[in-house]
Parts: C-alpha cells; sequence; structure tokens
C-alpha cells in the first residue's frame, strides 16, 4: 500500500477508542495482571508483530518477577483475511512448568490464540493465560476467551495500537475502524 493510500484509509477512519482511553484500559490490565500473577513469576510471551505496542506499554507497569520472550505466529501475513497458522519463531524460553501469560493485540476469530495456547500446554506450561489489548465483538461464540482485556471493540476493520491494515498503522496509539467495513 502507498503512503497516499494509507493517509487515505486514516483520514475516512472512524475513531473507536482514543489514546487516553487505551492507556486507561492498559493501566486497568496491568493492574488486573498483577493482583493474579504478581507471586508467579510467569513467562510473558508477546505475539509479535501485533502485541509491541500493547506489550511495550504493558511491562512497565507490571512491578513484579517475570520472564520475557515472544513468539511469531500469524494466520493473516498481509491481507485481511485469516488462512492457516503459520509458526513463523518459537518462544526460546522453556515453558515447561510455567505460568505462561500470552500478550496480543486482539482477540478476533479466537483460532490463533486458542492453537497458542494448545502448543504452550503441550510443551508443559502449568497454566496459559492471555492478555489481549482488544475483544472483537463478532455475536459468536469463539474457542477461546481472554483471561485480561483492555478494551472490547465492534465487528469492524481496526487499525491503531498495535493492528494494522494492509501492514500499515500499528504504530498509532489509538484505535480506528476503516470506514464502511
Amino acid at each position: 500500500m502507498s503512503p497516499q493510500e494509507a493517509q487515505k484509509i486514516f483520514d475516512e477512519a472512524d475513531l473507536l477508542c482514543s489514546a487516553e482511553n487505551s492507556a486507561l484500559a492498559v493501566r486497568r490490565v496491568a493492574a488486573e495482571i498483577t493482583a493474579r500473577l504478581a507471586d508467579a513469576n510467569p513467562l510473558v510471551l508477546a505475539v509479535m508483530g501485533g502485541a509491541v505496542v500493547f506489550t511495550g506499554q504493558l511491562l512497565p507497569q507490571l512491578i513484579f518477577p517475570l520472564d520475557f520472550d515472544y513468539l511469531h505466529v500469524s494466520r493473516y501475513g498481509d491481507v485481511t483475511t485469516g488462512g492457516q497458522l503459520a509458526w513463523i519463531v518459537e518462544p526460546r524460553s522453556d515453558v515447561a512448568g510455567r505460568v505462561v501469560l500470552v500478550v496480543d493485540d486482539i482477540l478476533d476469530e479466537g483460532v490463533t490464540l486458542a492453537e497458542i495456547r494448545k502448543r504452550l500446554l503441550a510443551q508443559g506450561a502449568t497454566e496459559v493465560l492471555s492478555a489481549v489489548f482488544a475483544d472483537k465483538n463478532l455475536g459468536r461464540a469463539k474457542p477461546i476467551s481472554a483471561d485480561f482485556v483492555g478494551v472490547h471493540l465492534p465487528n469492524r476493520y481496526v487499525f491503531g495500537y498495535g493492528m494494522d491494515v494492509k501492514g500499515a498503522w500499528r504504530n498509532l496509539p489509538a484505535v480506528y475502524a476503516v470506514k464502511g467495513l
């Protein structure tokens, strides 16, 4: 997508969650995670690349011992509909015997997060929890629900705060919806 096309999408988009509300949501989620995991010495796994913004804002607010690593799986690439799950990078850290917190940008259909959870449990994690910045309301059941949710969003094509539209706009501090979608 050209910079001009990306700018046009942004200019026409609907603001769904302001930067201020995004920051408040992260603060609330951090408090919930702290209450649940402060004594667990969890392994926190960020799902690249969408979770980078949420993780970067969340980690400094988790004032307790933890280990950090990442994984990279994708069903989307630069397209807008999910396909087959591709494991691009596995965590380097051993998950066996650990409480694991998976951090992701959005719980959309739930297929990716469910598969991540299944794989980590198969590798010996004692518990796998998940924190997502956004949970999209699809109006139907998902194979998994997140343990910690920042914001709830309508069933629209969203971008910003780590979520992209055709590779663009992950860097925005707020969440927008593509006009008409």
